[in-house]
């Protein structure tokens, strides 16, 4: 697959060794004062990390995203109130059980040692297991203890994390105008506020719903009444309005190329997409087509084995790839998650039983959420990539 190369306006790919792995750690080596690429692994040419996150993440994404906002757009023009029917507005949650949502995240006991350019061995395994066992108990026992807070967190912790990915995915897209920290940081806040902020405006009802149920599993309330009124509401758009002009337009002072035009699209579309589209539905699509196919993309760039699946054979059999990679901790989760439904008696025989369902399921994903972003925080870290220049020198 001849597939051109991840940055603009140079001929950055990977770099190609002998081996698949060496002892190096893979970071970022500059081209010049704005151009990077990724080295210590083995990087096959023609082969860049850009090309993959084109063709894995971005264009899917675009696809069903700006298909879901355009139908929602239509049918609200021609009906005063569209509604979406039970099983349509939980199906995105219930697919991403197997399909992209939970899987992306089950490649973390393999996914650090391959951006540090290793072979995953099992000291490496035994970390991220400690890792998970240890944060997860540990958010696990927070929601026991303070249901409202961990909610809170949740969101907080979503907004960064999501905030993060795109953030990485427009770094391998080799995005010049986030060079600057404040641009770096702003896009951030913007990319990550997008999901968890705007479904507030749009919808207040319905995520003040969500978060309930959340927080109902351990016997609370959510009882912020504050939060959906129509003051706080304009505030907080006003505001997030603010920032996102003007982080994009301090990004287009520095680079106003290929790149930051598409982070401009994609950012205007979100906020169409999650101000009209129902939240639980919205969230759902967007983490299985958006979030979590960038971060799939991402692991199909550090393993040299779906890497040459993509260059060889295409964008189909490198997922597959990656999903055998995912499958077993994949059907270790949806097992533990059906025995925690069990125990707790959570049903899906009704309405209410769905929202309970949906509900322990986010919260499930919330415990696996906050190991899920140390790794991620590490390996941008390891291909100084993402969040990683913030700290480093520029």
């Amino acid at each position: 697959m001849n597939e051109p190369t991840g940055h603009e306006g140079d001929s950055t790919g990977y770099e190609d060794n002998s081996a698949g792995y060496e002892d190096e750690p893979a970071g970022y080596a500059a081209d010049g004062p704005t151009s990077t690429r990724l080295v210590g692994a083995r990087r096959d040419r023609g082969t860049s990390v850009g090309s993959v996150m084109r063709a894995v993440g971005v264009r899917p994404a675009w696809l069903v995203v700006g298909g879901v906002a355009l139908a929602w757009g239509v049918a609200a023009a021609f009906t005063a109130s569209p509604t979406l029917p039970t099983w349509l507005r939980y199906g995105p949650l219930a697919v991403s059980l197997a399909l992209f949502g939970l899987p992306h995240g089950a490649v973390d006991h393999l996914a650090p040692a391959r951006a540090a350019g290793h072979r995953p061995t099992v000291t490496w395994l035994l970390a991220v297991g400690v890792l998970y066992l240890v944060l997860g108990s540990a958010y696990g026992f927070l929601w026991w203890l303070l249901p409202v807070a961990s909610a809170a967190l949740f969101v907080a912790l979503t907004w960064f994390h999501w905030g993060q990915g795109d953030v990485y995915a427009l770094d391998a897209l080799g995005a010049r105008h986030l060079d600057g920290r404040g641009v770096r940081v702003g896009t951030l806040l913007v990319r990550g506020g997008l999901p968890m902020l705007v479904p507030l405006l749009g919808h207040p009802k319905e995520y003040r719903a969500v978060v309930g149920a959340w927080v109902a599993l351990f016997g609370s309330e959510f009882d912020a009444a504050w939060i959906a009124s129509p003051t706080v509401r304009i505030a907080l758009g006003g505001g997030f309005a603010l920032l996102t002009i003007g982080t994009l337009l301090a990004g287009r002072r520095r680079d106003g190329g290929r790149v930051w035009l598409l982070d401009a699209g994609e950012t205007v579309l979100l906020w169409g997409y999650f101000l009209l589209v129902p939240p639980l539905f919205a969230i759902g699509v967007y983490f299985c087509v958006w979030h979590s196919l960038r971060h799939i993309a991402r692991l199909i760039a550090v393993d040299p084995a779906s890497r040459a699946a993509f260059r060889e054979r295409g964008t189909v059999p490198a997922l597959l790839r990656t999903g055998r990679d995912a499958l077993p901790l994949t059907v270790v989760s949806v097992l533990l998650l059906v025995g925690i439904a069990v125990v707790g008696d959570v049903a899906v025989g009704t309405q209410a039983d769905l929202q309970a369902a949906a509900a322990l399921y986010l919260v499930f994903i919330s415990v696996l959420t906050l190991p899920h972003v140390a790794i991620v925080t590490w390996m941008d870290r390891a291909e100084n990539a993402g969040l990683a220049p913030l700290v480093s020198k520029q």
